[in-house]
């Protein structure tokens, strides 16, 4: 009796069993046991930056988001504008999706690719080459399905890669975090530097129109033989001072509405921007936590420890290159010398392919490649290192400063208070002849002075409020 040839189809179906075996042969890897290093910061702030007084219902940086963090209105809706159209952001989550793609291509090598391979060939040979010296044309079809080139990873190499590939992927969303947070303190410090400046323009405007007031008064003095040229002068030159004081702080809110709506990716509308920095909304209070337990969770070094922990896997993918590499190909199909019986009974076909090539002299490239791996994780724990070291020098710099501005804001503002009672009294004074008007162009130029160093210092512990939730981890 007649052995039935094989089909392609019984073919395939032989061979599935194995390459069912094969794809979970080699489940382990070479990479090195991942140990997280320590932390080379202090388990506490300093005292001096963590200041007694923190409101009862602060919160952790990392529980609140900024929609809580940012309570004014119009400062919560320029950052949604900047969140739907800031180019940086979306390059940033652009680089995401990228990276996603290339962390499935690479988890794809895992799995052996089946395809369908059709070939025809038509062949002529000369009487010369034929056994009947006649011209002869031979021909020759197949079709065949079947597995490409696959690498079966016995010693974990394409796994150890599919790993450093996703925590790249995981470092990249944790960059997309880090940009997000970045944008949201910096739409934030740039809506409060433009608050500041348009109360500067306020306070040099209404200084200007007081000086303008007291030349007039200084020159019907003068027609009336009770003030000097020399008083005009200066009362003159205060009114100029003024005026370009007026004209500073008009140009730097031009340019803040410029850096704001480059931030917001979009003309921030009239109705969203700050008339000055006494009327915005206060920003809520953060409790700073410990040390290990709000670093360890900022975006950026989140990022620095995946890109350790690739490193780490890239060891295993250079472990595994001291050890055979084996490839198999496998197909099954029909061949026949003419088109027309290619599907017919008996034209079935099959092939199994496995290879295998082993290094044996590599002139040291492996060895050397395999201590790179482990110079370039080194590298990754220094930077992740430094990028904890960093992080708690801005979170206590921030801390420091909370108590310390907000002591310097209560003397400037009773500062303020006593020269505007100064001014009024030694103008009161010159108006009644008392004294000469020297004294109230000093009392004018320290109260514009004091005014000053208010907004800025004001502007100072807001954006110190701004960077201690970014320096904290941030919210979502």
């Amino acid at each position: 009796m007649s052995r039935r040839p094989a089909s392609p189809r019984f073919a395939l179906l032989r061979l599935a069993p194995l390459l069912a075996a094969l794809l979970f042969v080699g489940g382990c890897t070479m990479i090195p046991e991942y140990v997280r290093p320590e932390a080379p910061v202090p388990p506490a702030w300093p005292e001096d930056a963590a200041p007694a007084d923190t409101a009862p219902a602060a919160a952790p940086a990392v529980e609140i988001g900024w929609q809580d963090y940012f309570t004014d209105p119009r400062l919560r809706s320029v950052i949604e504008l900047a969140l739907a159209n800031n180019r940086d952001l979306r390059i940033a989550t652009l680089n995401v999706d990228r990276m996603s793609a290339l962390y499935r291509i690479q988890r794809a090598e895992l799995y052996p690719g089946v395809g369908v391979l059709a070939s025809g060939e038509a062949v002529r040979l000369p009487g010369t080459m034929t056994g009947s010296g006649h011209g002869e044309t031979s021909e020759q079809y197949a079709v065949q399905v079947g597995t490409l080139s696959w690498e079966i990873d016995f010693f974990g190499r394409i796994r150890s890669l599919n790993a450093a590939a996703l925590e790249q992927y995981l470092a990249t969303e944790e960059a997309r975090r880090a940009a997000q947070i970045s944008l949201v303190a910096g739409t934030a410090s740039a809506w409060l530097t433009l608050a500041a400046d348009a109360e500067s323009v306020q306070i040099a405007q209404s200084t200007l129109d007081a000086q303008l007031a007291t030349l007039e008064l200084v020159r019907q003095s003068s027609d009336l033989g009770m003030a000097s040229d020399l008083e005009v002068r200066q009362a003159e030159s205060q009114v100029e001072l003024a005026r370009a004081a007026v004209a500073r702080f008009t140009g730097l809110v031009a340019i803040d509405r410029n850096a704001l709506d480059v931030l917001a990716g979009t003309t921030v509308p009239a109705d969203l921007l700050p008339g000055g920095l006494t009327a915005v909304t206060g920003i809520a209070g953060l409790a700073p936590g410990l040390p290990s337990e709000v670093l360890l969770g900022r975006p950026d070094i989140l990022v620095a420890e995946h890109r350790l922990k690739a490193a780490n896997a890239n060891i295993g993918a250079a472990r595994a290159a001291f050890f055979p590499n084996i490839t198999l190909t496998a197909g099954a199909g029909t061949r026949s010398p003419d088109l027309s019986g290619l599907f017919k009974a008996g034209s079935g076909t099959w092939s199994f392919v496995p290879q295998l090539v082993a290094p044996i002299f590599a002139s040291g490239s492996i060895r050397a490649n395999l201590e790179a791996t482990k110079v370039e994780r080194e590298i990754a724990v220094a930077q992740y290192e430094k990028s904890i070291q960093d992080a708690f020098r801005e979170v206590s710099d921030g801390l420091a400063l909370r108590t310390t501005l907000a002591a310097q804001q209560e003397a400037e503002a009773a500062l303020v208070k006593a020269l505007e009672e100064a001014f009024r009294l030694s103008n009161a004074r010159y108006e009644a002849g008392m004294d000469g008007y020297l004294l109230v162009l000093v009392a004018q130029r320290s109260l514009f002075a004091a005014q000053e160093a208010l907004v800025n210092v004001r502007l100072a512990e807001q954006v110190n409020l701004v960077t201690l939730y970014k320096a904290l981890g941030g919210g979502g």
